[in-house]
This record gives structure tokens, sequence and C-alpha cells, in this order.
């Protein structure tokens, strides 16, 4: 086990000299989690508007599920993601098992309830205070969803940060359907579980520390830009 001081100073070091190894890892974090999000908010977003402005039977019990599958269990969704995708699953075929791809597929299934239920929440309350106006206008609930995601956009970014922490933290499903193989599927998280059951810990408190400041550099611009445009 490395000296804790030792630890740390190696690890300044990786991310002053930008080390080929941890920023390749980075940089593959960020491609899986930023897609994955993507793909969750050209879901979770009209969905979670149409939850809060459509009526029909089963909607609460929709809106509840949607809201318990906030906590989905990821190494859950990892063993379901990796039977589908396995040689003997019935989307064997695509080959995706151990590729960045399956990772962002168990990223964005994980971050996609987030993002519709928080969406979800923001819709209806701006809905209560312009539904009366936009029945006036005739708009339809096609193009009432678009009005309200368009005037709640600044709001929503909150719900993509939530997923994007959600997607950047994310061990479990990905270690599963990735195999945290060097090169390929080795991400922030699982570099950091292998680097420190290895007892290595400068690589492993490098990319911790790049986490965290990722997590509160976003966060404080999320921050700003709402602040900004507060007061537009």
């Amino acid at each position: 086990m490395q000296d804790f001081g030792a630890a740390f100073a190696e690890a300044f070091r990786l991310i002053v000299t930008a080390e080929p190894a941890l920023v390749e890892i980075v940089l593959l974090s960020l491609q899986v989690s930023l897609s994955a999000v993507a793909a969750a908010c050209l879901v979770g977003f009209p969905l979670g508007a149409f939850l809060a402005v459509a009526r029909f039977p089963g909607r609460g019990a929709l809106v509840v599920l949607v809201t318990a599958l906030m906590g989905l269990p990821p190494v859950v969704v990892g063993l379901v993601l990796y039977m589908l995708f396995s040689a003997a699953g019935p989307l064997g075929v695509l080959g995706l098992l151990y590729s960045p791809a399956a990772m962002i597929v168990a990223q964005a299934v994980l971050v996609t309830p987030i993002v519709a239920a928080m969406t979800r929440q923001v819709i209806e309350d701006l809905n209560t205070e312009y539904d009366e106006l936009l029945r006036m206008m005739g708009a339809g609930r096609a193009r009432s969803v678009a009005t309200l995601l368009w005037d709640a956009r600044h709001s929503l970014l909150t719900a993509l940060l939530a997923g994007l922490g959600r997607a950047l933290a994310e061990v479990g499903a990905v270690m599963i359907v990735g195999g945290n193989i060097n090169h390929v599927t080795r991400v922030m998280t699982t570099a950091i579980a292998l680097e420190t059951s290895k007892g290595e810990l400068a690589l492993a408190l490098g990319l911790g520390i790049l986490l965290v400041a990722m997590s509160v550099g976003l966060n404080a611009a999320v921050m700003g830009l709402r602040g900004r445009m507060a007061h537009v």
C-alpha cells in the first residue's frame, strides 16, 4: 500500500502532466456519459412533459412507475442488459457486449427515469400557470408540450445535470456490460474501483479528484447560467 501523502502527490502529478492513461480514461468516460445523457434527454424530456399535460387512464400508475425507476439498482440493469447482449441473448447478434455502446445503453436506462420524473414536475408546475392561455390559443397537446419544454429549458438544466451526475458516477452496470477492459471500456469509476483493489492509489485518487471537480464545475456552471437567465 502506497503512503497516502506520496499517493496524493503522484495523483496531482498525473493530472498536471496530463498522463496519457488518465486522459484516455477521462475522455472515454465523458464520451459514454454525455452520449447516454443525450439519449436519455431525447426520451425523458418529451415523456416527462407528456405525463405532465396528458390525462388518461393509468396515468397515475405510470407516473409512480417512472418515479420509482429513479432508484433502479444499477447492477440489476447491468444483469438484464448482459443477458440481452450476451451471445445467447436475443440481442447478441449486435455484438454490443463489452463495448462502449453497451455502457451507453446501460447509463441511458438509468438516467432516463431521472430526467423524465424531474421534467414532469417542472412542466406540471408550468402547465398549471399556462394551461388556460394555451387553451385560449387553441394549442393541441403536441404544441403545448413543445411550448412548455421550450419555456422551461433553463429549469430543465437541473434534470440534465442530475442525469449527468448519475451517469458519471455509475459503476455497477457499466462494469457488468463493459467488462472494464483497458483501452476499450475502462472509465473513471471502474478504473477507480480496480486501482483501489490493487492498492495503486495514485491513479485512483487522480481520477477521483477529477470526478469531484467535474461535479462541482457542472453545478457551478448551471447555477451561474440559471442566475443570469433569472435577471434577463
